[in-house]
C-alpha cells in the first residue's frame, strides 16, 4: 500500500493538513474493493482527485476511468449520456449509442455534481447500484454491466433529502464510505504553500520571474475567506504573475484582487433554512388574517349605523367609500339593495330594543326558544306581505310607485313580489 505522501506526490496533492491526510488515507483504504463512495466538499476543493486515487489503486486500474459532470448535461439528455439509447428512440437519435455504463463496464465512473442529477434518473442509478442493471433509452432489453461508482457533491444531501430533491435510499448506496475534503479557509497552513506553487507554475509556464509576497500581503492571503478555494486561489496567483510588472506583491496589491476583502470576516452562519422557506408564507398568512380583521370591524361600524338610524339610504350615503371597500364597485350596487330588504323589517322609530331577558327566566323558558322564533318570524312575514298587498292595491299594481310609497327598490319590491307569488 503506497503511503500518504506518495500519493501527494503522483497526483500533485500540496498540503499537511490533517483533514486532507485523513481523506486521502481513507481513498487508499477503500481503493481495493468496490465500496460505492461519496466525495462531500465546497466547489473548487479538488473533489476530483480522490476518485482517481481511488480508480489508480484498485483491481480496476487496467479498465476505463470515466469522469461526467452531471449539472453539465441537459435533463432531457442525461439518460442517453449514461446509459445509451437505441436508434429511433427520439428526435435526433440516427443511431445506436452506447451510454458510459456500458462503455465503463469493468472500470470506474466518476458522477461529479451528483446532487444535479433530475429525479427520474436516479430511479436509473438506484437500480444500477442495486443489481448492476440497466436498460437503454427505447430499448425493453436489460443489460448488466459492472462498475464501480465514485460520486461528489458540494450539495448539502440532507437538504436536498428534505426537499425532496434526492432520494434518501440512493444516498445511502452511494455514500457506503463518505470522505470529506476540508475548505481552503480550514487549511491555513496550506495557503501560502499552495500559492508559492501556483506562482512557481505559472513563471514557468509563461516565462517570467517568480511572484513573491511580503509579510502584510501573507497575512491577507491567510486572512481571506477563499469562498472560491483552491480554483480561487489559483486563479488570482494567475491574475498577478501575468499583469503585475513588480514580481514583489505588497499587501495594497493583493488586495485589489480579491473582491470584497473587507466583507470576508469569519461570520456565523445557519444552516438552517426553515426560517427563510417559510418567511415569505407567514407573511402573506397575516396580511391576509389582517385584512380579515379589517373587514370585520368596517361590517360592525355598517351594521351598528344601520340599527341606529334605521335608514339604509342615509347609511349608503354617509358610508359609500366603506360599502364600496367590504362589498367592491361591482358588487357594492347589490349589496345596498339587499341591505334595503332590512327596511320593511326595521323596528319602528319610538320603539327600541327589547331588554334581555334575566338569566332565571332563560334557564326556565329555555325549551320555549325555537317555537317563539318561529311565531315571530311567520308574523313578521305576514305583515310584510299584508304591506305590500295594500301598497300595490293603493297605486293600481304600479310597482315603481308602490315601492316608493314602502321605501324600498323597485328591484326588491319586484323579488318580494316573486317571493310571495303575487
Amino acid at each position: 500500500m503506497e503511503s500518504i505522501q506518495a500519493i501527494k506526490q503522483r497526483f500533485g496533492i500540496i498540503g499537511n493538513d490533517h483533514k486532507l491526510n485523513r481523506a486521502i488515507e481513507k481513498a487508499i483504504q477503500v481503493a481495493p474493493t468496490d465500496i460505492s463512495v461519496l466525495v462531500t466538499g465546497e466547489s473548487g476543493v479538488g473533489k476530483e482527485s480522490i476518485p482517481k486515487i481511488i480508480h489508480s489503486l484498485s483491481h480496476r486500474k487496467h479498465g476505463k476511468y470515466i469522469a461526467v459532470n452531471c449539472g453539465a448535461i441537459p435533463e432531457g439528455t442525461i439518460d442517453s449520456e449514461l446509459f445509451g439509447h437505441e436508434k429511433g428512440a427520439f428526435t435526433g437519435a440516427t443511431q445506436t449509442r452506447s451510454g458510459y455504463f456500458e462503455v465503463a463496464d469493468g472500470g470506474t465512473i466518476f458522477l461529479d455534481e451528483v446532487g444535479e442529477l433530475p429525479l427520474p434518473t436516479q430511479v436509473r442509478l438506484l437500480r444500477v447500484l442495486e443489481n448492476g442493471e440497466f436498460i437503454k433509452v427505447g430499448s425493453s432489453k436489460v443489460q448488466k454491466t459492472n462498475v464501480r461508482i465514485v460520486a461528489a457533491t458540494n450539495v448539502n444531501m440532507f437538504e436536498a433529502i428534505k426537499k425532496e430533491k434526492f432520494r434518501e435510499d440512493l444516498y445511502y448506496r452511494l455514500s457506503t464510505v463518505e470522505i470529506h475534503l476540508p475548505p481552503l479557509r480550514e487549511r491555513k497552513e496550506d495557503i501560502h504553500l499552495l500559492f508559492r506553487k501556483f506562482a512557481s507554475d505559472f513563471a514557468l509556464k509563461y516565462k517570467m520571474p517568480t511572484i513573491k509576497l511580503t509579510d502584510d500581503a501573507v497575512s491577507i492571503l491567510l486572512k481571506y475567506r477563499w469562498n472560491g478555494n483552491i480554483r480561487q486561489l489559483r486563479n488570482v496567483a494567475e491574475q498577478i504573475s501575468v499583469i503585475e510588472q513588480n514580481r514583489t506583491i505588497t499587501a495594497e496589491v493583493l488586495r485589489s484582487y480579491l473582491p470584497h476583502v473587507g466583507n470576508n470576516l469569519p461570520a456565523v452562519v445557519n444552516n438552517s433554512k426553515s426560517e427563510s422557506d417559510f418567511s415569505s408564507e407567514r407573511e402573506i398568512l397575516y396580511k391576509v388574517l389582517f385584512d380579515m380583521k379589517s373587514d370585520l370591524n368596517d361590517l360592525k361600524k355598517l351594521t351598528m349605523e344601520l340599527m341606529k338610524s334605521g335608514n339604509v339610504t342615509e347609511v349608503q350615503k354617509s358610508h359609500e367609500g366603506l360599502i364600496q371597500k367590504i362589498y367592491g364597485e361591482d358588487e357594492a350596487e347589490d349589496a345596498v339593495e339587499d341591505l334595503e330588504d332590512l327596511e320593511v323589517l326595521s323596528l319602528p322609530e319610538n320603539r327600541s330594543l327589547p331588554e334581555p331577558l334575566p338569566e332565571e327566566t332563560l334557564e326556565d323558558k329555555y325549551h320555549f326558544a325555537e317555537d317563539v322564533e318561529e311565531e315571530e318570524t311567520l308574523s313578521i312575514q305576514d305583515k310584510e306581505l299584508e304591506l305590500i298587498k295594500k301598497s300595490l292595491e293603493r297605486h293600481h299594481g304600479k310597482r315603481k310607485l308602490a315601492a316608493q310609497d314602502l321605501g324600498i327598490s323597485e328591484r326588491t319590491l319586484y323579488r318580494k313580489i316573486k317571493q310571495y307569488d303575487l
